[in-house]
């Protein structure tokens, strides 16, 4: 498994991004662009941001312009995250304006290590890219297990009724999850490991959750938007699984992994 295959579900998830902002040409595919206010012209700036994330998610598909690609998405993605601070900063104790900003920071992460594995060959700076991409990207992991913690009822509706054992059983199961792989990634013990059962658990995430509600529902907005955010995870958590990869051909090395 090759840095590339991470880089392409992420890719292709900021493609889709792009796509149904087009389809449905609202804002709300974006809930924080809000923070903005009355922005004029807001038609034009949805489709920059939407051509952005199809043009960088379609170049970061290519070894030759995948830093490019990588360079647009992760300053849209880090102004995305930006635009929840003024709604953290107004309600500071809704934790979920919190986890909307580190769901946005994951994918700066994943795109930190994409732009890094395609820097120039023994570059300290690529090396020191990487290691902010991938220690951002274990603080993130911290909050999705504190915002399942948070909303543990919540997580539990999202759970098919038909697995057994039943609904809060997964929930605190995957939060517990989302907890062991924080602590692996952050140690670096298990680190590879905890990585790709992480990205196993958000696939899974993406088939038996949100895919159902979008084949269920296709015509809301938020199930696609929700299809798409859980991919651009799975995707982030997958470049940083790939970066782990002892076999991996980047030429970046990121401390002691096991």
């Amino acid at each position: 498994m090759r840095v590339s295959l991470g880089r392409q579900v992420y890719g292709l998830a900021a493609i889709i991004f792009g796509v149904i902002a087009l389809v449905w040409h609202e804002f709300n595919t974006w809930q924080q662009i809000r923070a903005l206010g009355a922005v004029p012209h807001r038609e034009i700036l949805l489709y920059i941001v939407a051509a952005v994330e199809i043009v960088g998610g379609i170049a970061i598909q290519w070894p030759r312009i995948a830093r490019v690609g990588a360079l647009m998405l992760g300053v849209v993605y880090f102004a995305f995250a930006l635009l929840w601070v003024p709604l953290i900063v107004a309600e500071p104790l809704v934790y979920d304006r919190w986890a909307n900003f580190f769901e946005q920071f994951s994918l700066v992460s994943g795109a930190l290590i994409v732009y890094a594995h395609f820097s120039r060959s023994g570059s300290k700076r690529a090396a020191r890219l990487a290691r902010i991409g991938y220690i951002c990207f274990g603080i993130c992991v911290i909050s999705f297990m504190v915002e399942q913690l948070f909303y543990l009822s919540g997580t539990a509706s999202f759970v098919p009724t038909w697995i057994p054992p039943g609904q809060m059983f997964w929930a605190i199961t995957t939060t517990a999850a989302f907890a062991l792989a924080a602590i692996a990634l952050l140690s670096g013990r298990l680190a590879l490991l905890a990585s790709r059962l992480l990205v196993l658990m958000i696939i899974a995430f993406g088939l038996l959750v949100w895919l159902p509600i979008v084949l269920a529902d296709p015509h809301k907005l938020f199930n696609w938007a929700g299809n798409a955010e859980n991919m651009a995870i799975a995707g982030a958590a997958w470049t940083v699984s790939d970066f782990l990869n002892p076999n991996r051909t980047a030429p970046v090395e990121v401390g002691r992994h096991t």
